[in-house]
């Protein structure tokens, strides 16, 4: 028995005829790469790259400002807390000693290397927790001696700025030191005997602080300073110029932070300095017992 098939019946059932894998150009051609045009259409053009260029170029230029607005003020702070950690060690030295720690012994004049010359800052290490760095030394010998050359090459992050453009980069072969003692004051007065708390060879109590110690500065910064180092007992100053005013040469208030320069006073209270600041007061108060009134 034979069937007859109906093609139209058939076709019914089939899918639509697929158009031609490869379309047909207008001269009857076949355009053997279809996507290419469509791949033109779709690529930006070199105007439209440079708007796109220009528009991030302008975001960046935005937020470049913005980012190291934060970075530094997270530096500041970062800054102020090691002054805060310094300003918390000497009250300790001064709880368990009667007295704050001595700014410098046996300064040295010009041209004389027989004096020890220790910094405040060496003796301040077992309260900030460098007992280690301390037992190395040999206080009984200078600051540059020999024996003092190990312990005095440990660089010490509580001594250092975090904006200080001297960074942990050694001076002469020792730790660096971004902080000064207050020695006195140069602007309302010679500083003649000296008029500070970190003072040559005595150790002052908070009992002879008379002008009250929230209104006496103890350490404050200042990395420009080239000759800073914690064990070098040249690390104090008297404050003589407006703050970040000093020339290169002097040890001076001045730091690497735009505005002003931080400092903290002896009741351990840490606070940025405006460099605005008018130089009565800052004189005022850089000494103990001077009696200002402001």
């Amino acid at each position: 028995m034979m069937f007859r098939i109906n093609e139209a019946e058939v076709d019914r059932f089939l899918p639509p005829r697929c158009a031609p894998v490869f379309p047909q150009r207008g001269n009857g051609t076949m355009d053997l790469n279809p996507t290419r045009r469509q791949f033109l259409r779709r690529a930006f053009t070199l105007v439209e790259l440079l708007v796109v260029i220009a528009i991030i170029g302008i975001l960046i230029g935005m937020l470049l400002p913005a980012v190291q607005m934060v970075r530094e003020a997270a530096r500041r702070v970062a800054c102020q807390n090691h002054l805060k950690q310094i300003g918390l060690a000497c009250l300790n030295h001064e709880s368990s000693s009667g007295t704050f720690p001595v700014g410098a012994i046996e300064w040295r004049p010009s041209g004389d290397t027989s004096k020890r010359q220790l910094a405040w800052s060496a003796f301040l290490l077992p309260y900030i927790e460098q007992q280690n760095v301390y037992q190395q030394l040999n206080l009984g010998t200078a600051f540059d001696s020999v024996q003092n050359q190990a312990g005095a090459a440990a660089v010490i992050e509580t001594y250092i700025c975090p904006s200080g453009r001297r960074g942990t980069e050694l001076v002469e072969g020792r730790g660096p030191c971004d902080y000064g003692g207050i020695f006195g004051e140069r602007i309302n007065s010679p500083n003649n005997p000296p008029k500070g708390i970190m003072i040559y060879d005595r150790a002052i109590s908070i009992a002879e602080v008379f002008d009250g110690t929230s209104n006496t500065l103890l350490v404050a910064e200042d990395p420009v300073w080239g000759d800073g180092q914690w064990i070098n007992g040249r690390n104090v100053f008297d404050q003589a110029f407006a703050i970040n005013a000093a020339p290169a040469f002097e040890n001076d208030i001045r730091s690497d932070h735009p505005g002003g320069a931080s400092g903290v006073r002896a009741d351990g209270s840490v606070s940025f300095l405006d460099e605005q600041m008018d130089l009565y007061p800052l004189g005022a108060i850089c000494t103990r017992a001077g009696g200002e009134v402001f």
